[in-house]
Order: C-alpha cells, then sequence, then structure tokens
C-alpha cells in the first residue's frame, strides 16, 4: 500500500523565468571570483545549480549569452557612473583643467572601487575570464574600455585659452597621453587584483597615486 508524501517533505521551490535566469548569473558571477577556478564549463555551472545543463540552455541559448548577460551589468554600471561623474561639462568642453583632473580622478577612483566590490567582474574586465570564449565578448569589452578613456580625455582637454593651432594640438595630445595613461594604472591595478588571487586591492595608496597621476 503506498502512502502520500508528508507535507514536511521539502520540495524545491520553482523559479519563474527572470528569477532562473537572474540566478544562473548571479553563479556564474560568483565562481568568477573564486580564485583558481579558471575557465568555467556549462558542465560545472550547472551542477553548482543542481540543475541540468539542458535547463541553463532554456534560458540562454549559449554559454557567450551567459557572459553578455554580466557584460550588460558591467556597462550599464560603469557607463552610468562615468558620466555622471564628467557631466555634460565634460563633453561640451567647458570644465576648467582643476575640475577636469578633479573629475577624471574620481571617474579612475570609481572603477577601482568597482572592481574592488566584484571580483568576479573584474576577471572580465581583463580579459581573464574570456579567454577559450567567443571573441565578441572580448571586442565588447574594449569597446567599454575605450568608451571610458574617451571621457577621460574629454574631462581632461583644456578650455578656451590655446595660443594658436598648434598650441590647442599639444594641448589635446596632453589630454590623450594623461587619459591613456590614467587607465592603464586602472587596468593594471585590475589585473594585479585578480593575479594576486583578489588580495592586494585595486584602491591601496589611491590617496597617493592620484596626486602622482593626475
Amino acid at each position: 500500500m503506498t502512502t502520500a508524501p508528508s507535507s514536511d517533505t521539502p520540495t524545491r521551490k520553482r523559479l519563474k523565468p527572470g528569477e532562473r535566469r537572474a540566478q544562473i548569473l548571479q553563479t556564474l558571477a560568483a565562481m568568477l571570483q573564486e580564485p583558481g577556478n579558471e575557465r568555467i564549463t556549462t558542465a560545472a555551472l550547472a551542477k553548482r545549480l543542481q540543475v541540468s545543463e539542458a535547463a541553463l540552455y532554456r534560458h540562454f541559448a549559449s554559454k557567450a549569452q551567459m557572459f553578455e548577460g554580466l557584460l550588460d551589468f558591467i556597462e550599464q554600471t560603469v557607463l552610468s557612473l562615468v558620466q555622471q561623474i564628467a557631466g555634460e561639462e565634460a563633453v561640451l568642453g567647458t570644465l576648467t583643467l582643476e575640475e577636469g583632473r578633479a573629475r577624471a580622478a574620481r571617474i579612475a577612483s570609481v572603477l577601482l572601487q568597482f572592481a574592488e566590490k566584484n571580483p568576479g567582474m573584474v576577471r572580465m574586465m581583463v580579459g581573464d575570464a574570456l579567454q577559450g570564449e567567443n571573441e565578441r565578448l572580448q571586442a565588447r569589452m574594449n569597446q567599454l574600455l575605450d568608451k571610458v578613456e574617451s571621457t577621460l580625455r574629454q574631462c581632461l582637454r583644456p578650455a578656451a585659452g590655446a595660443v594658436d593651432a598648434a598650441d590647442a594640438a599639444a594641448r589635446m595630445h596632453d589630454a590623450q597621453v594623461a587619459a591613456n595613461l590614467l587607465m592603464s594604472f586602472v587596468q593594471g591595478r585590475w589585473l594585479r587584483f585578480v593575479r594576486t588571487g583578489f588580495k592586494r586591492l585595486p584602491t591601496e595608496h589611491w590617496d597617493a597615486c592620484v596626486a602622482i597621476l593626475v
């Protein structure tokens, strides 16, 4: 004789499609921030979630699409913060040299803080987690970094005051070099954070560094 299952028997909560999709991305991000966890397979991700690989593909067409979901978060968060700090004045080129330097320094600081709070994301930002994945993922990441550097350049370009065309060109060149230097420093700190298993924080001695860089 069979008996009805006890009401105390634990049942797995059925998640809605949007909730399951978010859970997959959150789990992928968590796995990325585990030191020593190199290339993540869908099999390992499915095991962590206690679902089948087929269940993953009901929400994402491929692993690349899962990474793109994380890239959406990185892009939206980083660009929103960067553009908010730069302000419309940077786009219009009306910042004074001191204002531009201050905003560029704040942008660099935010980039370092974002990495510190999101170790798994920074592995994607330095390309470490994207090795062996679809090439379009790295191309998209490169485009994001180019946009950030372009905003830094807008902040650092001088307002009116050039003597002639040659002087204006020299000032623009200086702004480009300064933006590139600042971005290279930020990316170097991201990379060191990853390579040390997230032990050497990106913001280490930041106040002293920014005084030299900007």
